[in-house]
């Protein structure tokens, strides 16, 4: 899948791979430090929490948190307690996501679901207490001349609300076994996916007392590279195996659910990623070359094959 843009030449001394292996350790430390202890009561729940939260993952949206950060003059270090909290919200989405009353999934990140292993009250709340903990890490976030404390956790409740992620879960529940149109299948991709990976770019930029214009500009960012990643999840769900995806492939199909390749086709929704990387790319024009980090992190998520 080809992209052309105009994006600014990275230096010879970057190295993605290098700047993920860092950026995993140092999330998966705060991670570790911030939530409860497995051995603390009641126990079944803080097992529960730290088993999903330590799965795996690819940790990409607490990435985006720093590298937004840093594009914006400031350091990862200070962020890193924003994007411990929108790696919260992640998690707890997927554990319910996966429910039975949900998307009925019993593989994530090559294990079982969490409902299947701790049962699904246990799971609902684990789910529910990772929530919660996002906003109390938001609240510690260091506040900056223009952000405050209010403001982080503003951000991050209106996203995992009524009208982003949770509309986004409905709609795409709704729409499970009816046709859906293109304009649909976008409103549930922006608010379902998009929303979140946006969050996390402008917590990042907040972090650092990002200007209004940089803030614009990493919401445009996060809008178009947001979208582009699930467009890329439903490419990958009817192409790859549930080995090589560490889920279940081509569970959508199975439950008609509608994807973009179902709506547009295959070739059609390359194309369309394509698009949306070399928008964000553009987004990312007012940085002037200082965003070194999102724009490899724009190729990486265009480029992923699981």
């Amino acid at each position: 899948m080809p992209v052309s843009h105009n994006k600014q030449a990275k230096p010879k001394s970057f190295s993605l791979n290098r700047y993920l292996d860092r950026s995993i350790k140092l999330v998966n430390a705060a991670l570790n430090r911030h939530l409860p202890k497995a051995s603390a009561k009641p126990k079944t729940l803080h097992e529960s929490m730290r088993y999903s939260m330590f799965a795996g993952g690819k940790r990409l949206r607490p990435i985006l948190c720093m590298a937004a950060a840093e594009a914006c003059g400031g350091r990862a270090s200070n962020s890193l307690i924003l994007a411990s909290a929108v790696e919260c919200v992640h998690t707890y989405s997927l554990i319910h996501d996966d429910l039975p009353g949900m998307d009925d999934d019993d593989l994530r990140r090559g294990m079982p679901t969490n409902h299947v292993v701790y049962g699904e009250g246990v799971a609902v709340l684990a789910g529910d207490a990772l929530l919660t903990l996002a906003f109390e890490l938001a609240n510690q976030a260091k506040p900056t001349k223009r952000y405050k404390q209010n403001g982080f956790v503003g951000e991050l409740a209106k996203t995992a609300g009524h009208a982003q992620l949770i509309a986004g879960q409905v709609a795409d529940l709704e729409g499970e076994g009816v046709p859906v149109s293109l304009a649909q299948l976008r409103y549930i991709h922006e608010r379902k996916t998009s929303a979140l990976l946006t969050c996390s770019v402008r917590l990042g930029g907040m972090s650092a007392n990002a200007t209004p214009r940089q803030l614009q500009a990493l919401t445009d960012f996060g809008s178009s590279v947001g979208l582009a990643f699930q467009v890329i999840d439903d490419i990958l769900d009817v192409t790859q195996s549930s080995k090589q995806l560490g889920k279940t492939a081509g569970k959508d199909a199975a439950v008609q659910k509608s994807t973009y390749p179902s709506v547009v086709g295959l070739t059609k929704s390359q194309k369309i990623a394509a698009k949306l990387t070399t928008k964000a790319y553009a987004a990312l024009k007012p940085f002037n070359g200082k965003a070194v980090a999102l724009e490899a992190l724009a190729d990486y998520l265009l480029k992923r094959d699981h």
